[in-house]
């Protein structure tokens, strides 16, 4: 017989794995042709950085690097740079998960936000380096713009259609260890 926690945990990471695809899935078609539009969040670096920050276990790294770096390949990034840059922000995240835990949602927005802007950043820094091509700084800089601004709402979806939620201070899960 399966635990049932280990169930919650496999059923939440293919939850994670779904959704990531989905967005990919949307992110591909061609719903908007016209230019000059402004571009859509990345829903995909919300979504992790919000389960991160609220359920580390559900979103463990080797899940985060593959799908990112299947997103790498897919919108043809150069590949691993995302990906490695996503892991170091949500390792930095995961971290501080027991520090976030007590914050209210405002700083924890800000804490992500910061991440993501960093983010940016390196991954800027390091495509003109390597003097790849890299897009204009301003749809950079409207895209993470775009992404801060949907991430409460990222996490408001997660916590009404998931329960996912940030673990209390000195809650236990069904076998007596911390979360």
């Amino acid at each position: 017989m399966v635990d049932p926690i280990t169930t919650r945990i496999w059923t939440y990471r293919a939850a994670f794995l779904g959704l990531c695809t989905l967005f990919a899935f949307f992110r591909l078609l061609p719903l908007d042709t016209t230019a000059g539009g402004l571009p859509g969040p990345d829903l995909m670096l919300a979504l992790t950085f919000a389960w991160v920050l609220r359920r580390p276990s559900y979103v463990p790294p080797a899940l985060m690097v593959f799908v990112f770096l299947m997103a790498d390949l897919i919108f043809q990034r150069p590949p691993g740079l995302w990906a490695l840059l996503v892991l170091l922000g949500c390792e930095f995240l995961r971290a501080r998960q027991g520090l976030s835990r007590e914050l209210p949602f405002p700083l924890e927005w800000a804490m992500a936000g910061i991440v993501m802007v960093a983010l940016m950043v390196a991954n800027m820094a390091l495509l003109a380096l390597f003097m790849v091509p890299r897009p204009p700084i301003g749809v950079a800089v409207l895209q993470i713009g775009m992404t801060i601004l949907t991430y409460p709402i990222v996490v408001a979806a997660s916590h009404m259609l998931f329960g996912l939620r940030k673990a209390a201070p000195g809650e236990v899960d069904a076998l007596g260890h911390r979360l």
